[in-house]
């Protein structure tokens, strides 16, 4: 006989039939986690207004779950989770706590008119030595102790909880899987696993994930979610790997905003299963063609500027000044596209005039500016970029000039 009062034992029930769909149905959910884990990068802060926006440009593009603050850091958190319940449908609500009582109370308030299959709570808890020794001062009996009592707590308040091991990727990995089968014994929903310094490899990452699966009894019954910061540049490979492993969710930010180096970029991860999916073997349900957008909106509201070399939507990704790429895009765009500018919601490709330009490319701007594209006239178009001056801009007006038959600008 279950000692669940009835509601938790229907509610644990579902829970596990709408688990085990996602776990089989091959389909990558995207939990974001800009909101929260973005907002922690130094000059990216949001008020609750911002965050709102972005909410909901995030939830028009599919994703699964919105890490929507930390109620614990302080009344803006509170508010922009407050302003976002009702507001982005079909999104589930998460709030970050500690394994203290005081935090889930928090985010419970905070979370209050979310509807609750809609609204969770994410509990982390340090486990690795170096947490347990000098963070916490608990010994590895203690931080069990805290684990269950704190997933107990929350699961008799929230439908979604989502148990995290600080430090996940620097913890014995005896101890983590004691860990993790204490919170899925305690009712956890999801088992989230963070790299949390981005120490991890490919090959790593991908076996972590495996070491829960193998080892974690119950664990079939819960979503494995892959959380890789970017201080080893491979935060977005790592995110690949873990769900190559077996992970369903993977929680990421736009832009791959995050402390230090930042988090997965979103953006990158879901290209990457869109275009290898024979690799991966997953789906998703992201709508691509909002990511160039939403990569717009973040920059402008936080105040990061995008680099020109950012995949995805960074402004060079659909320019090209070689003259043979150039060439080879005039005669046929996919020569030098990884994919079209609007399966991401990119601009057109802009063909940049300068140095290493061919004729190919002139004759297209001199057909654009209504002038004749005539051998000749791309010629001297040609030698005039060649002679131009670093630095100096190649204006409309510079390629008449060049373009007239006395060559004058």
């Amino acid at each position: 006989m279950s000692s669940l009062s009835p509601r938790r034992w229907v509610e644990s029930q579902v829970k596990k039939f709408v688990i085990g769909h996602h776990n089989r149905a091959g389909v990558v959910l995207f939990s974001d986690t800009t909101l929260r884990d973005g907002e922690q990068m130094p000059g990216a802060t949001l008020e609750p207004a911002d965050k709102l926006r972005i909410a909901r440009a995030l939830g028009e593009a599919g994703v699964h779950s919105l890490d929507a603050g930390f109620p614990a850091a302080g009344p803006a958190d509170v508010e922009g989770i407050k302003r976002m319940c009702g507001e982005v449908p079909g999104v589930v609500l998460t709030a970050l706590c500690r394994t203290l009582h005081g935090d889930i109370d928090l985010a419970a308030e905070a979370l209050k008119k979310q509807p609750r299959i809609r609204k969770g709570v994410s509990l982390f808890c340090g486990t690795s030595p170096l947490h347990r020794e000098h963070k916490l001062r608990k010994s590895k009996e203690e931080v069990l102790d805290l684990i269950a009592d704190a997933v107990t707590y929350a699961a008799d308040r929230f439908a979604v909880v989502s148990f995290a091991a600080e430090d996940a990727t620097r913890t014995e990995p005896d101890y983590l899987v004691q860990c993790y089968q204490t919170a899925v014994e305690c009712g956890a929903s999801t088992c989230g696993l963070p790299d949390t310094v981005g120490v991890c490899t490919p090959e790593t990452a991908a076996g972590w994930v495996r070491l829960l699966k193998e080892n974690v009894s119950g664990i079939d019954n819960c979503l494995i979610a892959g959380h890789f910061h970017n201080d080893l540049g491979l935060a977005v490979a790592n995110t690949l790997a873990a769900v190559q492993a077996g992970a369903t969710v993977v929680q990421c930010t736009i832009g791959g905003l995050g402390e230090r180096a930042g988090n997965a970029s979103l953006e990158e991860v879901a290209v990457a299963l869109e275009l290898n999916q024979k690799q991966y073997g997953r789906t998703h349900k992201l709508d691509l063609s909002k990511l160039a957008p939403l990569g717009a909106l973040v920059s402008e509201l936080t105040g990061v500027p995008v680099s020109p070399m950012k995949p995805v939507y960074g402004a060079n990704v659909w320019a090209t000044e070689a003259g043979i790429h150039q060439d080879g895009f005039l005669k046929h765009p996919d020569t030098y596209l990884p994919y079209r500018p609007e399966l991401v919601g990119g601009p057109p490709v802009h063909l940049v005039l300068g140095r290493h330009s061919g004729r190919g490319a002139v004759r297209a701007r001199l057909e654009a500016l209504g002038l004749p594209n005539d051998d000749a006239t791309a010629a001297r178009v040609v030698e005039g970029l060649k002679a131009l001056p670093k630095g100096d801009p190649v204006t409309d007006d510079r390629v008449r000039g060049w373009a007239s038959a006395n060559g004058a600008e």
